[in-house]
């Protein structure tokens, strides 16, 4: 059974078939890099198009994804608006990537670990974030690193890749103690060139560490294109090198993320190691709020791709089965808005840190330097105080 919990929604539970003894290997075989294969079930027109590996998703955890994805976008669209306020810090947009966020995570069980990077909001609101909590992390609060206790997630990362190593250690004390836990970390395109990746897979791979290394390829690091970034013809076949699967899907569609995820997670699961997913999207927006995407990439392209909009495929899905109208769009919309609004006032109600606070969760006792710097903090707080 998984449990996933949407920020501020309802607790559901979404039972699995029994896999036991079924060769999960085989949607890996089915979908090997080296052959150029990707994993797409759901098209751009809402259509189902490969029915085989259609997920045993019932119109309740359908309805429950597309919401969440409403939420996670609204969330975000509001996050751009408050920091063009000057009341949040620069922060990466995640729109267009909200399928791969929430596809992943709605495919873990609860007790699962996420480490993240920095544009999955999606996933950190199904794993119990509140968006107050995200909100006042990019509003530079030290509140914003404190999570609740039992969503096991990390706080954001914001250095390229380090991350994959955290994760590689938590599933290597999940397998040394005889665990049953998967971890999943998200990373980009632009993270697979970076040495930590290579270190965390081979690692993982040796020590046979449940992870399920997820790569959001949206086809930019910052401004450099993903065919600058590397020579492999897919992200995937990298897993080939440190012996472990890795498959390509469209990281657009709901299904197919759902249906990768869960499957590497019970491959992981079942001690045999980590997995490799790439999930090529797109990033319709800025790399951050400081970014001009006009400067680096074709209109004509992003218009392409807008096409391709994770959301816009589950609806025309959900609306052909009869299942999704007008109406409710309205009132989903209207609903994560609630939220939105209602995340950044408790945000905002909160008082801004003290010195204490920003370096009490450095080190247990603080090194000379970091009480030098909490020092000098506090003598420029109290002159700004006086002036």
């Amino acid at each position: 059974m998984s449990r996933a919990q949407v920020s501020e929604g309802t607790l559901i539970d979404y039972r699995h078939e029994d896999r036991a003894g079924i060769d999960v290997a085989s949607l890996f075989e089915a979908f090997d890099p080296l052959r150029g294969a990707k994993l797409s079930i759901l098209d751009e027109s809402g259509a189902i198009v490969d029915k085989q590996w259609m997920p045993d998703l019932g119109p309740e955890a359908i309805l429950e994804a597309y919401r969440a994805m409403v939420l996670a976008r609204v969330a975000d669209t509001k996050a751009v608006s408050l920091q063009r306020q000057g009341r949040l810090y620069t922060l990466p947009p995640n729109l267009g990537q909200e399928a791969a966020a929430v596809g992943s995570a709605m495919a873990l069980e609860k007790t699962d670990w996420m480490v993240p990077a920095y544009r999955e909001l999606g996933a950190w609101l199904w794993k119990g974030v509140p968006l107050k909590v995200v909100y006042l992390w990019y509003a530079g609060s030290e509140y914003g690193n404190v999570f609740p206790p039992d969503t096991r997630i990390l706080p954001i990362c914001v250095p390229i890749s380090t991350q994959l190593l955290h994760a590689a250690g938590i599933g290597h004390a999940i397998a040394y103690r005889g665990g049953s836990d998967v971890v999943i970390s998200y990373f980009g395109d632009g993270g697979t060139s970076e040495g930590d990746f290579h270190e965390a897979l081979n690692w993982s791979a040796v020590f046979n560490c449940p992870v399920i290394f997820f790569c959001n390829n949206n086809q930019y690091a910052i401004s450099c294109p993903r065919r600058d970034q590397t020579r492999s013809e897919t992200i995937a076949q990298k897993a080939i090198a440190y012996g472990i699967p890795g498959i390509q899907i469209d990281g657009n569609d709901l299904f197919a993320v759902y249906r990768a995820t869960r499957e590497a997670a019970h491959h992981a699961r079942s001690g045999r190691g980590p997995v490799l997913i790439e999930a090529e999207t797109y990033r319709m927006g800025a790399h951050t709020t400081s970014d001009d995407p006009g400067r680096y990439r074709e209109k004509a392209e992003e218009e392409a791709w807008k096409g391709r909009d994770p959301l816009l495929r589950v609806r025309r899905y959900l609306e052909a089965a009869g299942l999704w109208n007008e109406s409710l769009e309205s009132a989903a919309l209207e609903d994560a808005g609630r939220k939105a609004d209602q995340g950044s006032r408790e945000a905002e109600a909160l008082p801004p840190n003290d010195a204490d606070e920003i370096f009490r969760h450095a080190f247990a006792e603080l090194t000379p330097e970091l009480q030098a710097q909490k020092n000098a903090l506090k003598t420029f707080l109290k002159w700004k105080e006086s002036s």
